[in-house]
Parts: C-alpha cells; structure tokens; sequence
C-alpha cells in the first residue's frame, strides 16, 4: 500500500516521493508481508483475531489489539496507544496471520498489551505529517551539534511520534559515548522530549535503506529481518576471494547474502574428498590447489612444482586415495590427468543472455591493421637504394633522375648512365654522410667592413 505522499496528485498524475524505492514519509513496500489467508473465511462458531500489525517509520513494527473491535483493513491509518501520548502508524496485516507472526516472534499477549484508540483523523494526519516534514532539518542540526562537541558518533536518523510530541535520535557508535550534554543542547534548541537510541551497523543500513552492489533494493530494507552472523568461513567455501571491499555491503559488515547459498555448498562438498589429503605417486606427493564444485573436478600440484597443476575428476582422486590406503603408490597424475578443450566462444555465447566476447571486434579492423603495416614499409627502388655486401643501404646516387623519359625498358633493367651496375653497387662501399653546412654568423659583415676600410 501507497502512503499519502505517493497517493495521485493533480490530473490524475502520481505525486511520488522521489525517494527511488524507499518511501521517506512512510516507507512503502518495506517489510511488508503477503496475507495468503486474506481469502479463507473463518470457521463456524470463531471469532477472527483480534490484533493487527502496525507499522511505523523505515520498517519499524508493533502488534496492537484492536479492543475497540473497529472495521480495519490493510493501508488504514490508525491513531495507536504510546509510552505518553499517542503515535500514528499504518496497518500492514490482519486476520489469522497476525497470529503466526506473533507466535513466531514470541511476543507476550497477555502482559505486553497496546492498544488502538481510532482511526486517524485529518487533524491527527496533519500533525503527524507536519512533524515528518522538521526531521530532515534537525537532522542537519542535530549532527552539527554533535560534531562541534567532538563526539564518537554518528547521528543516523530521528522518528518523530505521531502526536509531535517526542523525538527519538538513532545513532551509531563503536565506543560507548557520554551524550548528556548533547541531550541538553538538543532540548534547548528543538524544545521537544527527547530519545537516544543506539542501534547497529546493519539496522542503520536496514532503516536507510539503498541499492546493493547487486543492482537491486537492500534486503534487510526490503523483507530480511533477523541479521544472522556472517563469517569469511561462508566465502572460504564459496571459493571467494577475500576481498573486503567486495565481501562488504554498505553497512560495512560481511554481506548477508554469502549465507544464502552456503548449506548447498556444503551439500556439495560432502561429496568431494577432503582437500587436506594428499596423493602419493611415484614422481611425487600432489597437494590439492583448487576445486570446481560445479564441474566436480579437482586441481592438484606436485611439491616443488606447485606451477604446475594436474585437473582429475573426484572419482579418479578417491580411485588414488584407495590405492594409497593399501600403501601402494600410482605411476603419475598424468595418466589420470584430464584434459579440458576451452571455447571461449562457445562458453560464454548465449548463456543467460549474455553476448560473445568478441563482439566488438571487426572485420574491418583488421583490415585497417594490414593497411597500416604495408604503408610503414617503405618501397625499395633500384634506383633510390642499393644493398651492399654488408646488408646497409647505400645512398642513392646523385645523377639518378626521376623522369620517366629515363625509364627505358624494363625497370628492373639499370642504366648505364643513371643506375649503377649490381657488381659495382655489392663491391660499391657507403659513402660517408656529409657534413651539415655551417650557418652563416651575424658578424661577419662587420669584420668585412672593417677590413675594407683598414685597406682604404
């Protein structure tokens, strides 16, 4: 369900929020859960449950019991019982589904009891979105604050409670961090109740929300809720490199969709023999380098030649650790060794929509190489260049014209005036290159006047 911001605006045009996926007034379509019992009808002789499940600011949720026994469906704004005063929040879910989601959360009905006082008014919306509108602001002012005090700590987002009478501050910190003073600039500034609440790295980036790396919405912005720990050990098994900038989402902890597929890469390798084990040839010990789980082929090395690896399938590996049980040895892992033709092309091409690699290259590329290579070569002329004995070019003789009217017969024919003999020319050597000519010095018309006139 849409928040009043997204609602149609004028000409039946969509006001949207501008926020790209992440609502910031109310958080649309996050967290939000599909009642697949909305079209079951109750059995005979049961009443339907009676509580709801509310939601509030990024993501944040409660369960209520609707003891006024009001009318209420999915996306109705409703006026909802707080610590003082009363704040507004959003209906997500009804009916029996209510019911697993508590028990599945383990929340206590009978002790933790909140109720709805009504649906929201005008009145009660206008107030609460006006109080939506100061927290981008105050955000700026609050950070400001903290940074003038010097403080280890991150404001990251405020809530105002739907009444406008509380502000609750959510901030980071990796240290404990003494803000009593910073609550006392806080009220005197905002003149408002005040709340500090730390929360983690990755419920900061879940209230946020953002774009993954992945190109899509963050999950625990968009339906992850409980954060289970994430260890390198899931990338090890993944075959992953241990590139912290890679492995890092933008909360800056380990991703956590390296757990995702972790127990079918364990599935898998249960079939694989363990990697520590060793094979004994009699050319040598071989160490295991690399698996494919996907292949079910295996990379093993020789010691001292690790440069060198050997690709067998797991079946011949657990074929060798057999014979090495009964204390016997193989020949090599060359006679066991396999050997994969790889085709870039038919690898790569047409897999999942994926295009050749070698699709910006050319014809007509390769054409403009060719060309480009025959126009560096110079031509060889007879008459131009002559090759002596040595293999070094010869200059070309002076007396050699280039008119065509020299040119009698064929060309390959030389001259006996113009073009020398091709004995002369291999017993000819290289004349040596002549010296530049001197530039003529500025001065020298003054020392000629002067000598004129001593001889005057």
């Amino acid at each position: 369900m849409a928040c009043q911001s997204c609602a149609t605006g004028k000409d039946g045009q969509p006001k949207g929020c501008k926020n790209n996926g992440t609502c910031g007034t109310d958080s649309c379509n996050k967290l939000t859960v599909f009642d697949w019992l909305a079209n079951m009808s109750v059995p005979n002789g049961e009443k339907p449950f009676d509580w709801v499940e509310v939601r509030f600011k990024n993501g944040r949720k409660h369960y209520y019991h609707n003891s006024e026994n009001l009318s209420l469906s999915i996306g109705d704004i409703v006026a909802t019982q707080a610590q003082s005063g009363h704040d507004i929040g959003m209906v997500t879910l009804t009916g029996e589904l209510v019911r697993v989601q508590i028990k599945r959360k383990k929340i206590d009905t009978k002790n933790d009891i909140l109720k709805i006082y009504r649906k929201a008014s005008q009145k009660d919306i206008d107030i609460w979105s006006e109080a939506r509108d100061k927290e981008e602001p105050m955000k700026v002012k609050a950070r400001q604050f903290a940074i003038d005090l010097k403080l280890q700590m991150k404001i990251s987002d405020i809530e105002f409670q739907g009444d406008s009478s509380k502000a609750t501050f959510y901030y980071t910190a990796e240290e404990r961090v003494d803000f009593r003073e910073l609550i006392k600039i806080y009220a005197r500034e905002f003149r408002i109740r005040i709340e500090m609440k730390q929360v983690g790295f990755r419920q900061e980036a879940s209230r946020l929300g953002g774009i993954g790396s992945c190109g899509r919405e963050l999950c625990c912005s968009t339906w992850l809720t409980d954060f289970r720990s994430v260890s390198t050990s899931a990338a090890r098994y993944q075959q992953l490199s241990l590139n912290p900038q890679k492995l890092a989402g933008q909360c800056g902890k380990l991703k956590c969709c390296l757990n995702y597929e972790l127990d079918s890469y364990l599935d898998a390798l249960k079939a694989f023999p363990k990697p520590d084990t060793k094979l004994y040839t009699e050319k040598g010990t071989a160490v295991c380098q690399k698996t494919d789980i996907f292949k079910g082929h295996m990379w093993y090395a020789y010691e001292g030649e690790w440069m060198n690896w050997h690709l067998i399938t797991t079946d011949q590996a657990r074929e060798i650790i057999a014979i090495n049980k009964k204390r016997e040895k193989v020949a090599s892992l060359e006679e066991y060794a396999v050997e994969l033709l790889v085709d870039t092309k038919t690898e790569f091409e047409n897999v999942v929509g994926q295009d050749s690699l070698t699709r910006f290259d050319s014809p007509k590329g390769n054409k403009k190489r060719k060309n480009n290579r025959s126009r560096n070569k110079k031509p060889v002329h007879n008459k131009s260049e002559v090759k002596t004995n040595d293999g070094k070019k010869a200059k070309p003789n002076k007396r050699v014209s280039t008119n065509k009217k020299n040119q009698v017969g064929n060309n390959n024919q030389p001259n006996s005036k113009n073009q020398p003999n091709k004995n002369q020319a291999n017993s000819a050597k290289p004349k040596p290159k002549p010296r530049p000519k001197r530039k003529p010095n500025k001065k020298r018309p003054e020392n000629n006047n002067n000598q004129t006139n001593e001889n005057k």
